[in-house]
C-alpha cells in the first residue's frame, strides 16, 4: 500500500496501527530499519519534534509515534519492529520517537546492535519542570495517588534496585521505574553517558525542549538541517501533550533546584558548555 493512501485511511479511521501492523506483518513485505530515533526525555517535547519532522515529506513516520521496541516491546522481535516503519527502497529517513529510551538502562546496548549508524536526538527539559510535569502525567492517567512532595520522597524506595535489576536482565519491566522515576529522569548525565559509551558524540543531537517551545520552527529547521534535509518554509507547530496543573510550591521548587545542581553542573561539564 503506498504510504500517503495509508497515512490518508488511517486520518478517517479505516485503518488502525494494529490492525495495520498485523496486515504488514502477514504480507512479510521488507521493512527498513529508522535511521532517526528520538531519545526523550519525557515530558521534554519528544511528541511536538515528532510531529514537527513528519511535516517533512522526507521523514518517514512510524505506525504508532511510541513504538517502545528497545524498552518494552523487545521481546517481539526484529520483524514486528520493522513492520512499524517503510518499505525498503521506499525514499526518506523513518523515525522512531520513544521517550523511555534515553532513561532504560538495556536500551543503548540494543540499540547499538541493530542500529549502529542511527541519528540520535535527545531533547532535556529543566529538572524541575520535568519532574512536575511528569507527575502530573500520571495523575492524570490515574496511575499515581500521593501528592507530588510524598512522591518524590517515596521515590528512592520506590525504585529500589530496579534499574540494576533491568540492566542485569533479571527482570523484564518495572512499573514503578517506568512511571514513577520523577527526579531519575532529570539525572541527565548518567544517562547520557551509558549512550556516549556506546555510539560516537556525533551522533547525537542535544537540544533543549526550552528551546523547541520559544523557537518551535527554528529548532525543527535545526534538527532538518543537521540530518541534511531540506527546512521548512512554515509548520504546523502547536504543542503536544501539553496539560495545566497548579503551581508549584516555591519551597518544593527551591530544594529541588539544590538537588539537581550538581547533576546540572556534571551534564555542563559532559556536553561542555559549563
Amino acid at each position: 500500500m503506498h504510504p500517503n493512501l495509508t497515512r490518508a485511511l488511517r486520518l478517517v479511521g479505516l485503518l488502525e496501527p494494529g490492525r495495520d501492523l498485523e496486515l504488514r506483518m502477514r504480507m512479510r513485505q521488507p521493512r527498513e530499519l529508522p535511521g532517526l530515533v528520538i531519545l526523550g526525555a519525557q515530558k521534554s517535547g519528544t511528541s511536538s519534534l515528532h510531529h514537527y519532522l513528519t511535516q517533512n515529506s522526507q521523514v518517514i513516520a512510524p505506525l504508532r509515534k511510541e513504538v517502545h521496541y528497545f524498552d518494552l516491546n523487545f521481546a517481539r522481535g526484529e520483524a514486528w519492529y520493522r513492520a512499524h516503519f517503510g518499505r525498503v527502497g521506499e525514499p526518506g529517513l523513518n523515525l522512531d520517537s520513544s521517550p523511555y529510551y534515553l532513561f532504560h538502562p538495556c536500551v543503548p546496548e540494543r540499540l547499538h546492535a541493530l542500529l549502529p549508524a542511527a541519528r540520535l536526538v535527545v531533547l532535556l527539559r529543566d529538572p524541575v519542570r520535568r519532574a512536575y510535569s511528569h507527575y502530573w502525567h500520571e495523575r492524570d492517567k490515574g496511575r499515581e495517588s500521593l501528592s507530588f512532595e510524598d512522591a518524590i520522597r517515596a521515590e528512592p524506595e520506590r525504585l529500589g534496585d530496579s534499574e540494576m535489576r533491568l540492566a542485569r536482565g533479571e527482570i523484564a519491566a518495572s512499573r514503578e521505574h517506568q512511571l514513577h522515576s520523577y527526579l531519575a529522569r532529570g539525572r541527565y548525565a548518567e544517562q547520557l553517558e551509558r549512550w556516549f559509551a556506546r555510539f560516537p558524540r556525533e551522533q547525537f543531537l542535544v537540544m533543549r525542549f526550552e528551546d523547541l517551545a520559544a523557537q518551535p520552527l527554528a529548532t525543527l529547521n535545526r534538527t532538518l538541517a543537521w540530518l541534511g534535509l531540506q527546512p521548512l518554509a512554515a509548520a504546523r507547530t502547536e504543542p503536544r501533550n501539553t496539560r495545566s496543573y497548579p503551581p508549584l510550591e516555591p519551597m518544593t521548587a527551591e530544594r529541588l533546584r539544590e538537588y539537581f545542581a550538581p547533576h546540572e553542573a556534571r551534564l555542563r561539564g559532559l556536553l561542555g558548555n559549563g
